[in-house]
């Protein structure tokens, strides 16, 4: 008999259960086990009892879900029972299906974690660090002083460090555990500036309030916040590129609207469950629906016709389709619905110089105002207003709405796409005086290097520059050949040698040549007969790959040529993450803490992770390798292009000097010097530098990371063995080399030893382990979304609800804002003694939509390192401001409105707001405080009143303030744009509001798009109808881009880059190698890491209820062809293996698989069946211990028109699609854990 059987068939046992009979008139079993009801309603009483309830609570989900359903949330005696969906959404209107249903089985699950085996009950703090902690504080009695004393012993440092991820988290009191965070805090900022700080949360619209607990309390004492967007590689680069804005996209209720639809690269049955519905439906009124993926996804299944494209070579097939448009639209035909809208509303008609190179003629830059000896020459910002030819006095004009007509007061009322009295010339086609052959870089050759073949554009002489029209380059980009002009052009649809024919794009995609011509057809007599309602669905994808902006500016082209962008059912539709907060303004002003400070410090974390987990050290190539020979960096690697980037201002980078900001300061004032002249002088001389240009020296090092909200080493640390190596100093699989002497750097400091351990403290607030509690140093308890108040917002649909607790948080858990209340408060009464009032020099990159997008003339890039220019603060370098920090007021500040909202206002996209009588209402409604730091401010002390102040200053819930933006708008455009929400101007939401049910939002100048009169919300309808400009370089929307950068490396116009060829950067082995080691066939396979039917998406992998519906544990998708390769039956153990890491897991083999690819789904936790490897005897990785940070030069780019930066709005992605790996059968079955 095992231990087991006599535990439970003990006479004990057997005696309690005997008893129940004693307490039931139902029947008892003879075993004991069951009761039988007979006769009444007694037998379903157990049943009624189940459903049985006291109260029902509105709340809702956080967990990166766009879908962001509100929920009815069941409790019964206190406890959570259970979750359904509500049903009370704001009416669609009678000719559309409604909002609802709603809801998935993720959500309907969630309520499992309140009291799940996995909750975190109490604070913890890892065992070796506590203890080194309380001996200290026993000997020093200062809790600062006690950190010190440990972080500054090496020994005791790496004592606790190599200590993550091996357990030993011991529960602690809440007080303990505050204080040692605080202390921490305090401690780095007194030594090393509060910059080697950093936060992490990420997708404020899924709950703003809990994002701003930790955000306001992190800019407060001066500490950058991390990106987000551009991190998870869910920010398309094209969208700033093209339209200088970001994300902004249809309501999924505009679907409907579309006449033709194409799902590409995002499969919205499973990622937007709840909005699927919209898709299927409007098949019914006649839409045709297309699904492009190369796997038989979910959404396949319900699309009129599958486009089968290999994985990566989406863009060619985007170039093929748009080919076959540009001759049979633009070159054979003109149809006036396309020329009259590109001719307003793109940048088709500007002229571009043709600059002679040593290759012959290639594209050069805009032709501009300030170029000519014309009257508009000496007008202000000459040099940023380009210019067309007009057809009706065959001169060269200057058109209103470019970026130099938005600053400055010459163009007060010119921002706008009024064309007046000018007709531009789309082509000189029928007005060159020659042709001139102009040489295309391709990128498609078998070796992978760029190849350059000429072909004519037709040209003229203006102002003694050759000139060419943007649709004339385009034309030749696209192969699309037009009379005589000279070159090498395609000789068909059938010729597959040059680009972009259907044939040539076939060859690369894999998709007949027939169906793509046959698509391009019908996609634009769709848009003829709709007048532009053909949509592109796009998503992860198309948008996760090294080269996904050129792949979405392909895709980009077909709905703008065709004059889909700007109406309702047409344009594109990039849904990733849950990334659109309505309420923008009032959420960045509080959760940056901009009513106390200004500027804030934000951070690329692409770029942050790559410096700080050392993985720049494994570049085993130059940045003239990863951009295919093309020589503009020559010479040069990745790091010295970051390096470049930070110190012209184009990008942040945090810490930003080798020395304290605090003592940058005191030194300054020592001086007698203004800190921004300090700052310049010292840079010139050598005495400081700049922190990204010796990333390995401690000084520069990040010291404490905060996650709330985040599961950064369970989700989305791509090159995840480097974080655990160099940031946390834990045991990693990488066997990644590190770059030899000819591949390194030139301009950073090379140690000979990369450092490792980084990082002194690590802390996460969750509800749940996950990888990145396991790996924390203090773990706090957090409340889940049941249990607190928060709003949510999305870009699915057009209106706002709210989180209500349907119970207090459970054991010791704290909601995020109370717990950062406590940190905040600890750390303000330790700032006393070692802190108190310190100026701050903060740098900032060159910002876009400000003035500060102005620097960088015809995007020709000069260095004050080399002596090109002088280094000028906000001009050729970083913006240079000193914000003063009373660093013992931090909790006072924190919960209170500060003075800046009223004496300079608001700011938010380049449109300002007084709003001076807002915070005299919030006065009013929350009270205000009085005595101390804060006397006299609105108070700020309840997650409710944060709540509805993010509400308050947002024109999205305001119209007192949308309707005064536009106004203020209008002043700059000179046309009609208040009436959109001059209806609502009475309107103010609040948060009582959005408990009862959700409310619709307000048309406001913080987005593009309107939904005035009840219409579905759809982007740049307010730019389309009411002639407002995009926020470019031209102010149209742009397919031709010529900053210095850009230019060089081949990409002015859209270009087909196929995936990044590892076996040449990092010696992997070719996809389709086979190979046998010690018996055991592995096959070398496209990795991909795409969304997870069980998990993200207002669930985690580790609910029970999801792990039995699927598989359970890590799982790896793979055809059923590379599986009989190399031996693996579905359910196998596998390992696969790269530089990188190891993953061990089980196969999926699936027919549904395409040959050569295989899916790891994110965000598969490392904590649920994850065995020791074969390989090293360690525990399996996570989906990212197979990936890394690959940054593209071209998102480094700033202060140059769109191309400047601001938070998740441009910059290096966390793209990790272009990865290969091997993957094996494990050779011992039976796993070991």
């Amino acid at each position: 008999m095992t231990s087991t059987e006599s535990s439970l068939n003990s006479p004990l046992t057997e005696a309690l259960i005997g008893t129940r009979k004693f307490f039931t008139k139902a029947e008892v079993s003879e075993d004991g086990r069951t009761l039988h009801a007979i006769g009444g309603r007694k037998a379903d009483a157990f049943y009624r009892d189940r459903w049985a309830h006291d109260k029902v609570v509105r709340s809702t989900h956080g967990v990166n879900c766009t879908g962001s359903c509100s929920w009815k949330v069941y409790v019964k005696d206190g406890v959570i029972t259970w979750e359904a969906q509500q049903t009370d959404y704001p009416s669609t209107g009678p000719d559309k299906p409604e909002y609802e249903p709603r809801g998935c089985p993720r959500g309907a699950a969630f309520s499992w974690y309140t009291y799940s085996p996995t909750r975190i009950k109490y604070p913890y703090v890892r065992g070796a660090l506590l203890e080194l902690y309380r001996a200290a504080k026993a000997e020093h009695g200062d809790p600062v002083k006690a950190w010190e004393s440990i972080v500054t012993d090496p020994a005791k440092a790496a004592h606790y460090k190599s200590a993550r991820g091996k357990g030993g988290l011991v529960r602690s009191t809440w007080a303990e555990a505050s204080e040692l965070v605080a202390a921490a805090h305090v401690f780095t900022v007194k030594r090393y500036g509060p910059d080697r700080i950093a936060g992490f949360s990420p997708i404020p619209a899924m709950s703003p309030v809990s994002y701003a607990s930790g955000a306001r309390f992190l800019e407060l004492i001066g500490a950058p916040m991390l990106s987000f967007y551009d991190w998870y590689a869910d920010l398309p680069n094209a969208s700033p590129q093209m339209f200088g804005d970001q994300t902004d996209v249809p309501e999924s209720g505009d679907w409907w609207d579309a006449g033709y639809l194409i799902m590409w690269g995002s499969n919205v049955p499973m990622t937007r469950t709840p909005d699927a519905h919209w898709m299927t439906e409007a098949r019914y009124r006649g839409q045709k629906v297309v699904a492009v993926a190369p796997d038989y996804a979910e959404n396949v299944k319900f699309a009129d016709e599958w486009v089968t494209c290999d994985p990566g070579t989406d863009g060619a097939l985007a170039m093929g389709i748009g080919h076959v448009l540009l001759k049979e639209y633009f070159a054979d035909t003109q149809v006036p619905f396309f020329t009259d809208y590109d001719k307003r509303y793109t940048d088709l008609p500007f002229l571009v110089t043709l600059a002679e190179t040593e290759r012959g003629f290639e594209a050069g830059k805009y032709l501009v105002a300030g170029d000519l000896d014309i009257a508009e020459a000496t007008s202000e910002n000459a040099m940023w207003k380009p210019v067309v030819l007009d057809s009706t006095t065959d001169k060269v004009a200057v058109p209103n709405g470019s970026v130099g007509f938005r600053y400055g007061d010459e163009g007060m009322g010119k921002w706008n796409l009024d064309l007046a009295d000018i007709d531009p010339v789309l082509s000189l086609i029928e007005a060159h005086d020659e042709a001139v052959t102009v040489q295309l870089p391709r990128f498609d050759a078998p070796d992978g290097k760029v190849v350059f073949e000429g072909r004519g554009v037709p040209a003229r002489r203006i102002g003694g520059r050759l000139v060419t029209t943007v649709l004339d380059l385009l034309m030749a980009q696209y192969g699309v050949q037009r009379g005589e002009l000279p070159g090498q052009w395609p000789t068909s649809y059938e010729d597959d040698t040059v680009p972009a024919t259907p044939a040539w794009a076939s060859r690369h995609t894999g998709v007949p040549a027939a169906q793509i011509a046959r698509l391009a057809r019908e996609w634009a007599q769709n848009a003829i007969d709709t007048e532009g309602r053909g949509m592109i669905l796009m998503g992860a994808g198309t948008n996760h790959w090294y080269h996904s902006d050129q792949i979405y500016r392909a895709m980009l082209l077909l709905t703008t040529i065709t004059g889909c962008q700007g109406r309702n059912g047409g344009g594109w539709a990039h849904y990733l993450g849950q990334e659109k907060i309505r309420p923008i303004m009032g959420f960045q002003h509080l959760a940056f803490a901009l009513d106390w400070h200004r500027p804030p410090r934000h951070m690329n974390q692409t770029a942050y992770w790559y410096v700080n987990t050392s993985q720049y050290r494994y570049d085993t190539f130059t940045a003239d390798d990863i951009d295919a020979g093309t020589g503009v960096f020559a010479g040069q690697g990745v790091m010295d292009l970051l390096a470049k980037s930070a110190r012209l201002g184009w990008t942040p980078s945090y810490p930003p000097f080798n020395k304290s900001s605090l003592a940058l300061a005191d030194e300054a004032e020592a001086e007698g010097m203004a800190p921004a002249d300090y700052v310049v002088r010292e840079l010139k001389n050598g005495d400081l530098k700049f922190a990204v240009e010796d990333p390995e020296a401690p000084e520069n090092h990040p010291r404490i990371l905060s996650l709330w909200r985040a599961n950064l080493l369970g989700s989305s640390a791509k090159g995840n063995e480097y974080f655990l190596r160099h940031l946390l100093g834990a045991d990693s699989s990488a066997t990644a080399q590190e770059a030899a002497p000819d591949q390194r750097p030139t301009n950073v400091v090379w140690p000979e030893r990369a450092a490792e351990g980084k990082l002194d403290l690590l802390t996460t607030l969750d509800f749940r382990m996950t990888s990145s509690t396991m790996f924390s140093d203090v773990v706090l308890p957090a409340a889940t979304w049941y249990e607190k108040h928060d709003l949510s917002t999305t870009d699915m649909h057009p209106f706002v609800h709210s989180f209500n607790p349907a119970i207090a948080p459970p054991w010791q858990a704290k909601t995020d804002w109370e717990i950062w209340k406590t940190i905040a408060k600890r750390f303000s009464e330790l700032a006393h003694d070692h802190l108190g009032t310190r100026k701050d020099v903060v740098a900032k990159p060159l910002w876009h939509d400000t003035p500060e997008a102005l620097a960088t003339v015809h995007g020709e890039v000069k260095d004050w390192r080399t002596g090109e220019v002088e280094p000028i603060p906000g001009k050729t370098m970083p913006v240079l401001a000193v914000a003063e920090r009373d660093y013992t007021a931090i909790y006072a500040k924190m919960t209170s409105v500060g003075p800046l909202m009223d004496n300079v206002g608001m700011l938010t996209k380049g449109v300002a707001y007084d709003v001076k009588r807002e915070v005299a209402i919030l006065g009013q409604r929350n009270g205000v405080v009085k005595g101390g730091p804060t006397d006299g401010r609105p108070k700020l002390e309840s997650d409710i009143q944060v709540a509805d102040a993010i509400l308050h200053f947002s024109g999205t819930t305001n119209g007192h303030l949308a309707t005064q933006g536009f106004r203020t708008v209008e002043k700059r455009t000179g046309t009609k744009l208040a009436d959109l929400a001059a209806e609502h101007e009475g309107k103010q939401i609040t948060f009582a509001d959005t408990q009862i049910q959700p409310v619709p939002v307000i048309t406001s100048p913080e987005w593009s798009g309107s939904e005035s009169g009840g219409r579905r919300y759809s982007p740049f309808t307010i730019n389309v109808e009411r002639l407002k400009p995009f926020h470019t370089l031209t102010g149209r929307q742009q397919f031709f881009l010529d900053h210095d950068w850009v230019q060089g490396m081949g990409e002015s116009l859209p270009v087909y880059r196929p995936p990044l060829n590892m076996t040449t950067l990092f010696g992997e082995a070719p996809i389709g190698t086979e190979a046998d080691a010690g018996g055991t066939r592995s096959v070398a396979v496209r990795y991909l890491t795409p969304h997870n039917k069980w998990s993200i998406h207002s669930e985690y992998q580790d609910n029970l209820f999801m792990l039995s519906l699927s598989r359970g544990g890590q799982t790896v998708w793979m055809s059923a062809e590379d599986a009989e390769k190399v031996g693996i039956r579905d359910n196998d153990w596998v390992e696969m293996v790269n530089r990188n890491g190891v993953v061990a897991a089980r196969a999926i083999v699936s027919h549904r698989m395409p040959e050569g690819t295989v899916y790891m789904h994110h965000a598969q936790d490392r904590l649920i069946d994850v065995p020791l490897t074969e390989r090293d005897g360690r525990r399996g990785g996570i989906h990212n211990s197979l990936t890394r940070i690959l940054m593209k030069p071209s998102h480094l780019i700033g202060g140059y028109a769109q191309f400047a930066y601001f938070f998740n709005y441009i910059g290096p992605t966390g793209n990790n699609r272009d990865e290969v790996t091997t993957i094996r059968r494990r050779t011992n079955q039976k796993v070991v854990y």
